[in-house]
């Protein structure tokens, strides 16, 4: 489990309403030692079934590939790769310590101004405006929320003719209409994906009538019903969905599962993006019926090969603070109502894929549910039926190596992070006040 040691968190977490006890406890860093994740799952090492570490493997060099206009980059970005924004502690993790953005931004003379809120050591983030804007200021009848890609091409060696202008940051950022996100953590992918809709629907019921106030509900997919699982906000159903929206939305590339160039937010009610912009034909990304095995698939569906197959992180029995330190955090941990919302353990269903994802015990202490987390950290933004204080409760495993913290990357300090949960609005008040209370 182990960033900064269960112990650690969880007697912040109790200490919470007594503000004199805060500054008697720190957040002990990232946790070192070897990084316990990116590698594939025992079965998929083991390439059973044949030649299912081929496609693990190609499904990695794509992630990291960086992309070029030429293979359908832009026109508008948010990075040029996969890996390089999820890339800590290792790739298929989340935003690294030095963010690659920077250099995305003028890669092969690309002319973009860095917005304020993109800096050498912050996190990676995506930009959304929360209102669409009339007369230069924000309109709360016109809800926006879509990503307001923060790159162009324009200037670029391989662009062509393109030239576009970045959105209106600063003007957005004066009226606080703007909002972030990070990239989430893939690791264990699989497995939340292999999770039953009745396994989860069986340990919301375990957990109804909880005694801290906790009543999540799940995102579900607008066609077939079914319980999503994947984004901030469990607003994707499944990876090649996520992966699909991500390759379009995050590097512009037109896939088989997006198969139009993105314009922005506004822009896909007039005209679109610029013809000189444009690539032709499209999809960009798609599969290559003239090759075999794991070059034939599509971009999209070679991430989702990466990402399905990546195994869970491993934690750690001794660091920080050593196994007792760790077992009396994961009790308090549990005492104090942390565990309604970030279930220990939920079982997966039967794959056909491999059977490292058959009937195993995924450890991702996450209910995979929306909660209303409060003003602190609603971003007013809603996704299916998620509203805008409303999110998935994060897996943790991997946590001890993560750098950033909440949807936004706003801390570094994992006790800003717990102490953000104390909003009001949050359905963690109730387990956080009650054992204050009764320490």
């Amino acid at each position: 489990m182990s960033r900064r040691g269960v112990s650690v968190v969880v007697v912040m977490t109790l200490t919470l309403a007594f503000a004199p006890l805060i500054f008697g406890q720190t957040d002990p860093g990232v946790r070192g030692g070897p990084a316990g994740a990116g590698q594939p799952l025992a079965s998929v090492a083991a390439n059973n079934p044949a030649p299912i570490l081929d496609f693990f493997n190609a499904g990695k060099v794509d992630f990291e590939d960086v992309e070029i206009v030429p293979d359908g980059l832009g026109p508008r970005f948010n990075s040029r790769s996969c890996g390089a924004c999820h890339a800590q502690p290792a790739t298929g993790g989340t935003a690294p310590a030095l963010n690659p953005q920077i250099a995305d931004s003028s890669a092969l003379g690309a002319q973009n101004v860095i917005p304020s809120f993109i800096t050498a050591t912050g996190p990676v983030r995506e930009a959304r405006f929360i209102f669409f804007n009339t007369n230069g200021a924000p309109d709360p009848n016109r809800p926006n929320g879509g990503v307001e890609t923060l790159f162009t091409i324009t200037g670029r060696s391989d662009a062509g003719p393109c030239s576009i202008s970045q959105p209106s940051f600063a003007s957005n950022l004066a009226n606080n209409n703007v909002i972030f996100r990070i990239p989430t953590p893939v690791f264990g992918s699989g497995l939340i994906d292999n999770i039953d809709d009745t396994t989860l629907l069986v340990n919301q019921d375990n957990q109804a009538g909880n005694n801290f106030g906790v009543s999540g509900t799940f995102n579900h997919n607008g066609n077939d019903g079914t319980i999503a699982r994947f984004g901030w906000k469990a607003q994707n159903k499944s990876l090649l969905i996520f992966s699909g929206e991500a390759y379009n939305v995050e590097m512009g590339v037109s896939n088989e599962l997006f198969q139009q160039e993105r314009p922005l937010p506004g822009e896909d009610t007039q005209l679109g993006l610029p013809a000189n912009c444009k690539q032709n034909p499209t999809p960009e990304d798609h599969t290559n019926f003239a090759l075999n095995g794991p070059a034939q698939v599509s971009g999209a569906q070679a991430f989702v090969n990466f990402m399905r197959f990546l195994a869970p992180p491993t934690p750690s029995a001794t660091v920080p603070g050593g196994s007792a330190s760790i077992n009396n955090g994961r009790a308090l941990f549990n005492a104090v109502g942390c565990v309604v919302c970030h279930t220990a353990t939920l079982r997966s269903a039967a794959s056909n894929f491999t059977p490292g994802l058959t009937n195993v015990n995924a450890n991702l202490f996450s209910d995979v549910e929306i909660h209303h987390m409060g003003t602190e950290l609603a971003d007013n933004v809603s996704q299916g039926q998620a509203g805008g204080d409303q999110f998935r409760t994060a897996p943790l495993w991997g946590l001890g190596k993560r750098i950033f913290f909440l949807h936004d990357g706003r801390t570094r300090n994992l006790l800003n992070a717990i102490s953000a949960h104390n909003s009001p609005g949050s359905e963690a008040i109730g387990g956080l006040r009650s054992r204050a209370c009764h320490p």
